[in-house]
Formats: C-alpha cells, sequence, structure tokens
C-alpha cells in the first residue's frame, strides 16, 4: 500500500480546500493507499527553501484574484469562505498531534479549518481552539494543555525539519513515491497517479 503525505498548515486557504477532499480520497482509495497528515510551519518551509519574497496579503493585485479564486473553489466544493482575523496558527497546528493520539486526527482538522477558513476565525484565540477541541470531541483543557507540553513541541520541530528536508516548500503538498503535487489544483494529477502508476515494492 502506497503511503500518500500530506503537508498542510491552518493558516493556508488552499489546505482547507484541500483537506475538504480528504476522507473522500481515503475512502476511495482505502485499501490502495494511506493518507498521512503532516501539520508543519508553512512560513518556515517558504523562508527554508528560499522564498523569502513578499506574501500575498502584500500585494493587492495579487490578494484580488486570489479571493476570486478562492471563492470559485469554494463554490465548487459547496463550502464557505471567508478570511481570518489572524495567521498566527502553530498553537492550532500542533493541537493536530494531540488529537492525532486520541484518534481524532480529522475531525480536529476539519473543525480547525472550518473555525479559520468558513467562520473568519482566529487560529491564536484560545477560545478558537477550545471551540475546536470541543467540536472534534477532545477535553479542551487537555489539548490545550498538550500544545504547550514539551513532548508536542519536538514532535511539531521534528514534523518541520523532516518535511523541509524532503523538500516542502509549501502547503498543501502531497507526496507520494517521487512524486510531488503542489496545491488543490493538483488532485486530480494525484488520483490519475494512484489510479495507473505501478506500484513500488
Amino acid at each position: 500500500m502506497r503511503t500518500v503525505d500530506f503537508y498542510f498548515d491552518f493558516m493556508s486557504p488552499f489546505a482547507y480546500l484541500a483537506a475538504h477532499r480528504l476522507r473522500e480520497l481515503a475512502a476511495r482509495y482505502e485499501g490502495k493507499a494511506k493518507f498521512v497528515c503532516h501539520p508543519i510551519d508553512l512560513i518556515a518551509a517558504r523562508f527554508k527553501a528560499g522564498n523569502t519574497g513578499p506574501f500575498n496579503r502584500d500585494q493587492p493585485a495579487k490578494m484580488k484574484a486570489l479571493m476570486m479564486d478562492l471563492r470559485r473553489w469554494a463554490k465548487r466544493y459547496g463550502i464557505p469562505i471567508g478570511f481570518p482575523k489572524g495567521l498566527e496558527t502553530a498553537r492550532l497546528n500542533r493541537g493536530y498531534f494531540y488529537a492525532m493520539q486520541q484518534g481524532k486526527g480529522a475531525d480536529y482538522m476539519k473543525a480547525g479549518f472550518a473555525a479559520v477558513w468558513a467562520e473568519s476565525g482566529n487560529p491564536a484565540d484560545e477560545g478558537l481552539i477550545r471551540q475546536v477541541a470541543s467540536k472534534a470531541g477532545l477535553s479542551p483543557e487537555k489539548l490545550l494543555a498538550a500544545t504547550e507540553s514539551p513532548e508536542v513541541l519536538r514532535e511539531y520541530e521534528k514534523e518541520n525539519n523532516e518535511a523541509q528536508a524532503r523538500g516542502v516548500f509549501g502547503v498543501p503538498i502531497f507526496m507520494v513515491d517521487d512524486q510531488i503535487y503542489w496545491g488543490n489544483d493538483r488532485i486530480e494529477f494525484l488520483e490519475e497517479y494512484l489510479e495507473g502508476a505501478p506500484a513500488k515494492h
């Protein structure tokens, strides 16, 4: 069985769109591919890869086109899209590790992206993280404590180091075998590969 690694950061609207497809993809390719999710620091990955240019939000013309594109994709998927009140996602990202340990990773990811991008929340707000934990069926207190624990801080650092070493330069990125699929709009190519490429042993 193949492993498809999915790299995301809750600050990315295109990762929000791609994450919306994950359950469908996992169900469709059950027995053929296993999807493994990796929360990372998008900005750190960008800088490590040498992309030190201006952010999208600092380029008005690009942001105008980007928001149009986001609304088109959201309409296609039938999901709401807004813009968050902040983009500091490190603690929300780290909460994913605790959710995974409790068998609630998929629920946490769905609730986290919805809170940030569907409901235009502030990912750094402790109240938002509590709400996300509750919606995922987790204890808010235990999750918040875990996000600041030495174990989870080390795990997040390790995840980032390994992603950067592998060449992850942005999100969302899917990696399988030697193939890299960057962006929500590359999912069709990923599906074609999973359908037609011979498995490597």
